[in-house]
């Protein structure tokens, strides 16, 4: 499964900016997927999580509230609208895709990752 994000950019604090995460096979539908990010000198961490069918989602706490996970299975993509940006919010944007079971929100349990969409938010 190749999986292609997309959406990413330079905003203010404030801005708004909606990620996509395109996938390459149609068993995506099946799959949960994930959203994760890696500051400058940090680890990556979880950021959000979206079952097969979008009835189940999971929000790390720094972002509940402001983002939210949604998916389009007849276009196999997945999003992630990102309201109310604020600076420690810049990161690479990686998505990732769960072949079996529910949504995790630990790394380690997903299987294909794409390769991270920037975001930069200024102050």
């Amino acid at each position: 499964v190749q999986l292609q994000a997309s959406g990413g950019g330079l905003v203010q604090a404030g801005d708004s900016l909606r990620l996509a995460c395109a996938a390459s096979r149609r068993t995506f539908n099946s799959y949960a997927m994930g959203w994760f990010r890696q500051a400058p000198g940090k680890e990556r961490e979880f950021v959000a999580a979206i079952n097969w069918s979008g009835g189940n989602t999971d929000y790390a706490d720094s972002v509940k509230g402001r983002f939210t996970i949604s998916r389009d299975n007849a276009k196999n993509t997945v999003y992630l609208q990102m309201n109310s940006l604020k600076p420690e919010d810049t990161a690479v944007y990686y998505c990732a895709a769960r072949v079996w079971g529910e949504i995790q929100s630990f790394e380690y349990a997903y299987d294909y990752w794409g390769q991270g969409t920037q975001v930069t938010v200024s102050s």
